[in-house]
């Protein structure tokens, strides 16, 4: 004979209400939790824009709204003609900057992915050492060899501007590409590079029918560093180049001083226009950086 047991008896009127289940109170924290975290962030992108929104701002105020007093306020009228300004000013300097990041990006884009293929997969005695001595350029500050480095532009006969630019650039830009290409092709298969071999593809067919076509993440997160490293350099610019044959960060700097005593509103507008073509870079082919970047971490 079974019995059943009875059902419990309602809470009498005034007791304490029934704990709450452990799945619910898990939910709530859980709630919390990424409340906490959504405020958290946007915390810190309201703190990233702010220096954003000041130089919008300004940037459309007129000479005498522009000033360090009203910084936070809108403009009193909206105007334009710092935009024109800057434009005007700047877009030769635009267009010297293009000629000296495409190539300089792209040659030691090519130069770091033969270096990274060759220390990586086609091994020889003393590559280790070569690599070492390789990666042994980042760690050399700029300014530290800045003055020898101008003589041995000027000894070369390379002319000023640039065309020096363009040399220098994709020389300091060989340590870092060939650390992302020579980690990058550490992951490719063994296989892969044997069975090419076994078909008679000697190094460079190699390295031009089986790896180049499936460098594409890499190629783009060497792309965009060495863009924007080119692009926002200014020591570089200083030393090897004019205000007449310089990149946009020469011009942006004669602007700004300039401009400074004037119109607050001319050097903000210049240097909107100055990152915008980074931004695009960015908004381009951002989402393939960090998949790019960590294509290369991990040995599979």
């Amino acid at each position: 004979m079974t019995t059943t047991a009875a059902p419990a008896a309602p809470a009498p009127p005034g007791s304490p209400a029934a704990p709450a289940p452990p799945s619910a109170r898990a939910g709530d924290r859980y709630s919390a939790g990424r409340t906490a975290r959504y405020a958290l962030l946007l915390f810190f992108v309201v703190l990233v824009l702010i220096p954003v929104y000041v130089l919008l701002v300004t940037s459309f105020k007129g000479p005498g709204d522009a000033a360090p007093a009203r910084a936070w306020a809108l403009p009193a009228q909206w105007t334009g003609a710092n935009w024109q300004t800057a434009w005007t000013t700047l877009w030769p300097a635009i267009l010297r900057s293009l000629e000296m990041v495409v190539p300089s990006t792209i040659i030691s884009a090519f130069l770091g992915s033969l270096n990274g293929f060759v220390l990586a997969r086609w091994q020889f005695k003393g590559a280790d050492v070569v690599f070492a001595l390789i990666l042994f350029g980042m760690f050399i500050p700029y300014q530290a060899v800045m003055i020898p480095l101008n003589q041995l532009v000027l000894n070369l006969g390379i002319p000023n501007g640039i065309p020096s630019l363009i040399l220098l650039h994709v020389v300091y830009g060989i340590p870092i590409t060939t650390l992302i290409f020579r980690n990058y092709y550490r992951t490719v298969p063994h296989e892969l590079i044997e069975a090419a071999r076994v078909d008679g593809a000697g190094m460079l067919r190699t390295y031009w029918s089986v790896l180049l076509p499936i460098s594409v993440p890499s190629f783009v997160v060497v792309l965009i560093w060495q863009f924007t490293n080119g692009w926002n350099d200014f020591l570089f610019a200083v030393f090897f180049s004019s205000s007449a044959n310089g990149p946009v960060t020469v011009a942006l700097n004669n602007l700004a001083n300039g401009a400074l005593l004037q119109n607050y509103g001319v050097s903000m507008a210049g240097a909107l226009l100055a990152s915008l073509p980074t931004l695009v870079v960015y908004v381009i082919l951002g989402k393939y950086f960090v998949g790019g970047l960590m294509s290369g971490s991990v040995k599979g």
